[in-house]
């Protein structure tokens, strides 16, 4: 007996999965889509959808918590320069400042690009777009992060250098890390630090493991993006040429 025919690629089902059209259209994450649909808050036409893999050509007839979806505006792409002292997060349980608390009013709603830490400061790009975060933060697409520290104490040239090759702590491994010493000042250093990981709170774990205390964190620019003068906590929007030139060169 013959095999059946294999299905043609007209014939596949035509569209994207919820969780990347509502994250495209700006709603959250795709992993809080999924745990949105885990938690019954999504609906198609009224029925709760109960699946992250439901395929859809359009958000028509979708709804969150009860509320229509519009189609995703175009991608927004936006410079923060986040003070010290404030959670990159929208609300917190402590009731501590959060980013939300500091932006001005009649902005889009917008979602963090990554992630500072409570005490680190600079450049936080904020978009309107699930799936333009996503390409930003992804390690894979290489998005350099560069930061600069001032810390407390001795480190030499050919220690930072040795970042370049990656380094591994407490179990956790980091990756390739551009380090170099740019001054000292008194008793502390000034380093700028380049990688595309991101991970929680890697520059500090890195440094504090070369036996450094970091005192000030900033991060001074994202791909190509740079804070350069923005005041702290101003925010100002990137030019649409500008961001789908960059959206070009990661493909």
């Amino acid at each position: 007996m013959a095999p059946p025919p294999k299905k043609r690629s007209e014939d596949r089902p035509e569209g994207q999965r919820i969780a990347k059209l509502l994250a495209r259209a700006g709603i959250a994450s795709r992993r809080e889509i999924e745990r949105m649909i885990a938690e019954g808050r999504i609906a198609l036409n009224g029925d709760v959808l109960d699946t992250p893999a439901t395929i859809l050509t359009s958000l028509h007839g979708i709804t969150v918590d009860g509320q229509p979806v519009k189609q995703a505006p175009p991608a927004k792409l936006f410079r923060f320069h986040k003070p010290s002292g404030v959670l990159t997060t929208e609300r917190d349980p402590k009731g501590r400042p959060t980013i939300y608390d500091r932006l001005p009013k009649g902005l889009p709603r917008l979602m963090p690009v990554g992630r500072l830490d409570l005490n680190t400061e600079g450049l936080l790009l904020l978009t309107n777009d699930g799936e333009l975060k996503r390409q930003l933060e992804l390690p894979k697409t290489g998005v350099v992060r560069t930061y600069r520290a001032r810390a407390y104490g001795d480190v030499t040239q050919a220690q930072l250098e040795d970042l370049i090759e990656g380094i591994e702590i407490d179990g956790i491994r980091y990756g390739s890390i551009d380090a170099n010493l740019e001054r000292r000042t008194g008793a502390n250093t000034w380093i700028e630090m380049k990688l595309t990981e991101g991970k929680n709170r890697e520059v500090r774990r890195v440094l504090e493991y070369l036996g450094l205390k970091v005192s000030r964190l900033i991060r001074t620019s994202y791909g190509p993006f740079e804070l350069a003068d923005l005041p702290i906590g101003e925010v100002d929007e990137i030019r649409r040429h500008d961001v789908i030139t960059f959206r070009n060169t990661l493909g």
